[in-house]
């Protein structure tokens, strides 16, 4: 498992509200049973979401999502299946905005 690497959603209960998770964990931590991820949301669910520096908007596949940056939180590394790319190119953009989370620059 990668940093960055973003993932589907699989559960059916929370993949409407959250379709994606980014894998922020590093790879170091890979023996771990579990990835600390945030979630992404779709930017038509969340137009009120005015701090671009927490939550910023990020285009896969020509739609706009939110990285939910304040929602972070890990789950069991069994249900990232689902790979669908890398973020790897916004790296400094998710690190700005859990820097942001953790201290408010």
């Amino acid at each position: 498992m990668s940093q960055f690497t973003l993932y589907r959603n699989v559960d059916s209960t929370s993949n409407e509200t959250y379709p994606y998770f980014v894998d922020i964990q590093n790879t170091l931590l890979n023996d771990l049973n579990s990835r600390v991820v945030i979630p992404l949301s779709p930017h038509t669910a969340l137009q009120k979401t005015d701090v671009k520096n927490l939550c910023p908007i990020i285009d896969i596949d020509g739609t706009s999502f939110v990285l939910l940056t304040h929602q972070i939180t890990s789950v069991p590394k069994s249900i990232l299946k689902s790979e669908v790319t890398t973020l790897e190119h916004i790296r400094y953009e998710i690190l700005g905005a859990m820097d942001m989370l953790i201290s408010g620059i």
